[in-house]
C-alpha cells in the first residue's frame, strides 16, 4: 500500500514539474500552432505539388508570404535582387531573432504520396529535402511568435526570411551579403531529418565552378587532324581528378557533373563543359585542393590543345555550430515528448523502406539526447552555413520519414505529401516557436549564444565566396 502511494506521489510530482516547465506561454505557442495547422498543411502540399527549383519557386514564395502578409507580418518581396527571396517581419527593437524558411525542390525525382515509386510528373521536380515543410514550418512559429507580442507576452522583433535556391546555387550567400542578417542577434533554423535532434553538428563547406573546353570543330574521319577535340580535354581533366581522389584529405570530396561533352559522334567536338564541386568540413582545407583542380583544368587544356575558361558559381562555409542554442532546443524537444505514428502510417513507411531496400524498422519519433560535436561530421552542405558565420545559428532536426530513407530520393517526396511529413513539419513549428520564445522572454540565454559564437568565430574574418549577381537564369 505504502508503495502504491510513493508510486502516485511521484508521479504526481513529476506531472507538477513537467507542468511548470511547460510554461503556459509554451502552451499559447503550441495551441498559435495547432490553430494554424491545417492552413499551414495546406501550404505545404501546394508548395509540394508545385515544386519549383532553384530561383524560379514563383509560386511558393509567393505562397509563403501572401500568408505572412495575410497574418499581418510586414513582407519585402525580391530582397538580395532575388525576385523569389523575401522578408517577413513583425515587431519592434531588441531582440531580433530570424528564422529561416526554404522551399526549392530537386529536378527529376517527381513522386506521388506513395510507398511505390510512381512519379506525380514524369521527369518533374520533386521535394526530395522536404523543402516544402521547412518553408512552411518555420513560417508558422514566426506567425505564433507575432501572436504572442499581439498578446503582450514579448517584445522585440521576429524575421522570417524566405530563402531559395538552396539545391543548386546557394542565395543565402547573396543574402548574407545584403545585410539580411546585419541587425540579428540569434538565427532559428530546422531540417526535415529521420529523427528528432538539437542538431549540433556542422557540414561541410564547398565551392561550385564550371570548366569549359574550347577547340576546334573537324570531321571526325575525314579530317580529324584538322580538329582539337574540348571533348578529349574533358576526359583527361575527369582523370586527372579521379587519380587525384587518392590523395586528397580522407574528410574532402569532389564530384563533377558532364553537362556537354558534344553533340554528334562523326564531329570533333569544339565545346565541352562540366560541372564541379570541391567540398571538405574545414573551407581552410577545402581551399588548397580547390587550387589543385582548378590548377589540373589548366593541364588538360594544354595537353588536348585547346582553350579552357572556369567560372565560379558559388561556395558555402560549413556551418558553425552553437552548442548553447542546441540546449536551449533539446529542452523544448524533450518537453514536446516524441511523434507517435498511426498503423496505417508504419505500413507506409515499412513499404517504403522494403522498395529501397532498408530494414522494414518503421520510425525513429524519439528525441535523441543531444550530441557530441564532431571534428568531421560528413554528410552534406548548406549555405545555412554562411548565415551561422555572422549570427549565432540554432539548428534542428525533425523527423519526416522512415529510418534509413535515402534522401533527396522519391522516398523523401512521397513522405513529404502526406501525414508523416506533416507530422514532422508541425512538431518542428512548435519546438521553433517555443525555442525562439525562450530567447525573447531570456536576454541572458541570447548572451550566451551570442558569447559562445563569438568564441567559436575567433578571429576568423567571414569573406563570401561568390562572384558576381545570382545567376538567376541558371547560368
Amino acid at each position: 500500500m505504502k508503495k502504491t502511494i510513493l508510486m502516485v506521489l511521484c508521479i504526481c510530482i513529476s506531472a507538477s514539474v513537467f507542468s511548470q516547465k511547460m510554461s503556459k506561454d509554451k502552451n499559447l505557442i503550441i495551441s498559435s500552432v495547432e490553430k494554424h495547422k491545417e492552413e499551414l498543411i495546406k501550404i505545404s502540399d501546394s508548395i509540394w505539388a508545385l515544386a519549383e527549383t532553384a530561383f524560379d519557386e514563383n509560386e511558393s514564395s509567393r505562397i509563403l508570404a501572401d500568408y505572412a502578409e495575410k497574418n499581418g507580418m510586414t513582407v519585402t518581396r525580391g530582397v538580395a535582387d532575388i525576385p523569389t527571396a523575401f522578408t517577413a517581419t513583425y515587431g519592434s527593437g531588441s531582440p531580433v531573432i530570424s528564422i529561416l524558411g526554404e522551399f526549392d525542390a530537386l529536378p527529376g525525382i517527381s513522386q506521388k504520396a506513395s510507398p511505390i515509386k510512381e512519379p506525380f510528373k514524369e521527369g518533374a521536380a520533386g521535394h526530395g529535402c522536404g523543402h516544402n515543410m521547412f518553408g512552411t514550418a518555420s513560417l508558422g512559429s514566426a506567425i505564433a511568435i507575432k501572436e504572442l507580442m499581439d498578446a503582450g507576452k514579448i517584445k522585440g522583433t521576429v524575421k522570417f526570411l524566405g530563402t531559395p535556391a538552396e539545391e543548386k546555387y546557394f542565395a543565402k550567400v547573396w543574402m548574407v551579403k545584403a545585410g539580411l542578417w546585419d541587425d540579428v542577434d540569434v538565427n532559428i533554423s530546422w531540417h526535415p531529418g529521420a529523427g528528432i535532434e538539437a542538431d549540433v553538428q556542422s557540414g561541410l563547406s564547398l565551392i561550385d565552378f564550371v570548366v569549359e573546353f574550347y577547340g576546334q570543330a573537324a570531321h571526325a574521319s575525314m579530317d580529324p587532324w584538322n580538329g582539337r577535340s574540348a571533348s578529349d580535354a574533358l576526359e583527361l581533366y575527369t582523370t586527372g581528378i579521379n587519380y587525384y581522389r587518392e590523395h586528397i584529405l580522407p574528410s574532402s570530396r569532389i564530384h563533377y557533373h558532364i553537362q556537354d561533352g558534344g553533340q554528334v559522334v562523326n564531329v570533333v567536338p569544339d565545346y565541352a563543359k562540366l560541372w564541379v564541386r570541391v567540398r571538405d568540413p574545414k573551407r581552410s582545407k577545402m581551399l588548397p585542393t580547390y587550387e589543385r583542380v582548378k590548377a589540373m583544368a589548366e593541364g588538360a587544356a594544354i595537353m588536348a590543345n585547346v582553350d579552357y575558361k572556369i567560372s565560379l558559381v558559388s561556395g558555402i562555409y560549413e556551418t558553425l555550430v552553437n552548442r548553447s542554442g542546441g540546449e536551449i532546443m533539446q529542452n523544448n524537444l524533450e518537453l514536446l515528448g516524441p511523434i507517435t505514428y498511426t498503423e496505417e502510417e508504419t505500413v507506409f513507411g515499412k513499404a517504403i523502406q522494403k522498395a529501397t531496400g532498408k530494414p522494414e524498422v518503421g520510425f525513429d519519433g524519439t528525441v535523441h539526447p543531444l550530441r557530441e560535436t564532431l571534428e568531421n561530421p560528413g554528410g552534406g552542405s548548406t549555405d545555412v552555413g554562411d548565415v551561422s558565420w555572422n549570427v549565432p545559428n540554432i539548428n534542428l532536426s525533425v523527423s519526416v520519414a522512415p529510418t534509413g530513407t535515402p534522401w533527396h530520393s522519391w522516398a523523401v517526396v512521397a513522405c513529404g505529401g502526406m501525414s508523416i511529413g506533416h507530422k514532422g513539419m508541425i512538431h518542428a513549428s512548435k519546438a521553433m516557436g517555443m525555442t525562439m520564445l525562450d530567447l525573447f522572454q531570456n536576454p541572458k540565454l541570447v548572451t550566451k549564444v551570442k558569447e559562445e559564437f563569438k568564441t567559436r568565430k575567433g578571429d576568423e574574418v567571414y569573406e563570401p565566396m561568390i562572384d558576381g549577381p545570382p545567376p538567376l537564369n541558371g547560368e
